[in-house]
């Protein structure tokens, strides 16, 4: 695996200028080391940035309630984008969704239906801006203590829009590999939602139509007049994909899922060895990507 320091080939015109505007990274499997920590050298390193000028947003797939491991490293305006997309949340402000991109019930309940017929064994989850819902099936993965358990058809019934908006949809299978559950729900309910995974186990993450990561930083980008070519994006498992895609620059981890190590065009350490901070410190230091 080659280190920051030996980037691959890169396309003509895929380079950003010596100095981007903006950095983008997911957390889990990039930020954080594997004991879900922040690196003294990594805060270091995006203080320094922002001291520079260069903005930082965390984009993760997280919900903004599991945002307390990075709510005290964020400086300047504070944003960052969790729930795959799905949110833009104020972390100075306790975590409070400055905007919405949800996934309609009616579209949910699509999409609930269409994979349990072809993979029955299925389970399901629902994230929404105040609550965590779960079928009584659905692996106890990091449960709030006051989430709500019933059948997805129950959960999703119609409520006269009194619930609160869906951030996602999750789907776990207990048997199947992650990308082959990606896969099958995708081709059966596709046009319902976007489907992806960040996990290594069968655990699908489905937003709104056209919601991603990708798509919500290009909405604060444009917002603040900040190119795709300067942004340096990073980033490990198959949902960072669009957004690793979308970013003038981008960096797989040396741990990354194999669909992002093939679809990026450079390489960083792993995220237990500081990737992220190595490559922001050569930033600084030599203004070169």
């Amino acid at each position: 695996m080659t280190s920051a320091t030996e980037q691959s080939k890169t396309p003509a015109g895929r380079r950003g200028p010596a100095v981007p505007r903006l950095i983008a990274t997911d957390l889990d499997g990039t930020l954080l080391r594997e004991d879900k920590t922040v690196s003294a050298r990594t805060l270091a390193a995006l203080a320094a940035a922002e001291e520079a000028g260069i903005e930082v947003f965390f984009v993760t797939g997280r919900p903004a309630r599991w945002m307390d491991v990075v709510s005290d490293h964020v400086h300047g305006h504070g944003l960052a984008i969790c729930a795959n997309g799905a949110a833009v949340v104020d972390l100075h402000d306790g975590g409070r969704c400055v905007e919405v991109r949800p996934l309609e019930r009616a579209a949910a309940l699509a999409i609930v239906r269409a994979v349990r017929a072809a993979a029955p064994d299925a389970s399901f989850a629902v994230e929404r801006t105040t609550c965590f819902q779960y079928e009584p099936q659905y692996p106890p993965y990091n449960l709030a203590p006051d989430a709500v358990m019933a059948p997805a058809e129950t959960l999703l019934a119609e409520d006269g829009g009194r619930a609160a908006p869906i951030l996602k949809l999750l789907a776990h299978h207990p048997e199947l590999a992650p990308d082959a559950f990606l896969e099958l729900a995708r081709s059966v309910a596709g046009e319902h939602g976007s489907f992806t995974h960040s996990s290594s186990t069968a655990l699908l993450e489905i937003s709104g139509v056209g919601v991603s990561k990708a798509s919500t930083l290009a909405r604060c980008c444009a917002a603040r007049g900040i190119a795709p070519r300067e942004v340096v994006a990073f980033g490990d498992m198959p949902n960072d994909l669009e957004m690793l895609g979308w970013a003038g620059t981008s960096y797989a981890m040396a741990n990354a899922h194999p669909d992002v190590l093939a679809a990026t065009t450079h390489r960083t350490a792993a995220n237990d060895e500081d990737g992220v901070a190595e490559v922001v410190e050569r930033i600084l230091r030599d203004g070169t990507l």
